[in-house]
């Protein structure tokens, strides 16, 4: 069972079966990711989950300050072990190499899945934007044998052409390039293919 909860996504009628069949094979994709990842993913997983918790947290402040205490001979009948706290330094600084290790290998994980999100959701927005293209000009020769007017055609003919996402890309490093952040609107409109 998915722990997105697929009984309420069934059992929900503000869903359509569309939307509810799509929620459901999202779910069943990342249930299939999760018992594909090794032992050692599990493990940083695990580890990174638990060093981002107020339980680690609690868990150090306990620890660190027992191990201070002691060592200033704060605490009655035990003797300082490390009143230099050169111990505890290299403790302290291997622990930060090995967590800091656990959070790079998540991290990137993350950020492969972000990649494929990523295409993903460009490959269903070509797809819709192909599908409105489509439609647009479905309309227009409908609103063209019925003869209604259409106040400004140069937009419905530019939205009867596919988008080319490369020439899209193309203009959005070049203006990135010369520095410009936003795109602006301009006279030549979104370039179609």
């Amino acid at each position: 069972m998915s722990t997105y909860g697929r009984a309420e996504v069934e059992e929900t009628p503000r869903f359509n079966r569309v939307l509810a069949r799509n929620i459901e094979a999202l779910c069943k994709a990342r249930d299939e990711e999760g018992a594909q990842k090794s032992v050692e993913e599990r493990a940083s997983d695990a580890i990174t989950r638990f060093t981002g918790s107020m339980r680690f947290v609690y868990l150090h402040a306990a620890l660190f300050g027992t191990w201070i205490l002691w060592n200033l001979g704060w605490i009655p009948g035990l003797t300082p072990f490390d009143p230099s706290f050169v111990v505890l330094a290299m403790i302290a600084s291997v622990e930060a190499i090995f967590l800091s290790t656990f959070v790079l290998i998540s991290q990137n994980r993350m950020q492969a899945q972000a990649e494929r999100r990523a295409e993903l959701d460009l490959q269903i927005s070509l797809l819709a934007e192909h599908e409105v293209t489509q439609i647009v000009q479905v309309l227009d020769a409908v609103a063209r044998h019925l003869g209604v007017e259409i106040g400004e055609r140069r937009d419905v003919q530019e939205a009867k052409h596919d988008i080319d996402p490369t020439a899209v890309l193309k203009a959005i490093e070049e203006r990135q390039e010369n520095g410009v952040s936003a795109p602006g609107h301009d006279n030549a409109g979104p370039a179609r293919g």
